[in-house]
């Protein structure tokens, strides 16, 4: 949900600002005047206009409080309840719910402006900070109490865990292989879905030249996940090793290179070569000779050649960042 639909989503740079008022009586701190009360330390719970204080106000200093503001005729409130109140129970008390029915307690709602119910509104510090109308879908109530209430804590586990997966790319970027598969493996015997892992392992396939068996590990990747760049850079080299098996002997296409520059064709291959032996630089010159002499050729063969490098380079590679720059000052000189 964009700020732009949200009219409880706080100003640029700063949060919400409201006040809340109960006319001349004020409840006492820790004072729930009819409502559950949150000291007991439940998660969900319901209150009044006397107790909204203690329930939401003070309660709101130690943990985000969330405000259901409903009513019993309110058919979007009816779909709305379970979904938050199970998303509230799975954040490990991150975050506490409390519902006003807006038909026996109007002041509060009539104060904050609340015109349309369902409503939710989020209060930190004493203050409400953030908040949303509608029945929403569950992911997006999680994305909001990740907002309101900061991410889940990390176990010291998964801190493990990334810090294993940290050491092994770092090690298959410097060359180190088995350094880097023992690191993954290590990952995947905990979690064998894990795609980071998963990824990093083919990884080190391709760099042993196991073509199938990197196929057959991608394969439980997830159609949700490929579309990450770090997926999508494996199955592009993968796709571009296969096919340099059949591109032919570099030793020859250099060979016709020096007896005919023109041969664009013995060129890309080259390219292509160069690059699946971890020339990157190199391969991306052969292909931008191509684009100076004929950027058109066979309707610019070149410039997808090298769109496809930076698909399976990645797009903070250096070779990508390097290559992209010479591409815009080629095309648009």
């Amino acid at each position: 949900m964009s700020d732009y639909d949200n009219p409880y989503a706080p100003a640029s740079g700063g949060q919400m600002s409201g006040t809340v008022t109960f006319g001349d009586k004020q409840p006492a701190a820790g004072a729930s005047g009819g409502g559950a009360g949150l000291a007991g330390g439940e998660l969900i719970v319901d209150t009044t206009t006397a107790g909204f204080t203690a329930d939401v106000i003070e309660a709101s200093r130690d943990v985000t409080v969330l405000v259901d503001f409903w009513a019993p005729w309110c058919g979007p409130c009816k779909q709305l309840t379970p979904i938050i109140e199970k998303a509230v129970r799975d954040s490990n008390g991150r975050v506490k719910l409390v519902k006003l029915n807006i038909d026996d307690h109007p002041a509060i709602p009539g104060q904050m402006g609340i015109q349309s119910i369902p409503a939710v509104v989020a209060f930190s510090g004493g203050k409400p900070v953030d908040g949303f109308m509608g029945a929403l879908p569950e992911s997006q109530i999680r994305e909001f109490i990740d907002k309101v209430a900061g991410p889940p804590a990390k176990s010291e586990e998964e801190d493990q865990v990334e810090q294993v997966l940290a050491q092994s790319r770092e090690a298959l970027a410097a060359g180190d292989v088995e350094t880097a598969a023992r690191g993954f493996g290590a990952i995947l015997q905990m979690d064998q879905g894990h795609v980071g892992a998963i990824v990093g392992m083919a990884g080190c396939m391709l760099a042993a030249g196991e073509l199938d068996r990197t196929e057959k590990l991608l394969s439980g990747v997830p159609e949700e996940d490929r579309k990450d760049p770090e997926v999508l850079s494996v199955f592009k080299r993968l796709e571009m090793a296969r096919e340099v098996a059949d591109l032919g002997d570099p030793v020859e296409l250099e060979a016709r290179l020096a007896t005919n520059p023109a041969d664009h064709e013995a060129r890309l291959k080259f390219a292509k070569i160069l690059n699946a032996q971890g020339y990157r630089e190199a391969a991306a010159d052969e292909l931008f000779t191509i684009m100076r002499k004929d950027r058109q050729w066979e309707d610019e063969a070149a410039r997808k050649a090298l769109l496809e490098f930076f698909q399976a380079w990645g797009p903070t590679d250096p070779a990508t960042l390097s290559a992209r720059r010479q591409l815009s000052s080629l095309l648009f000189s």
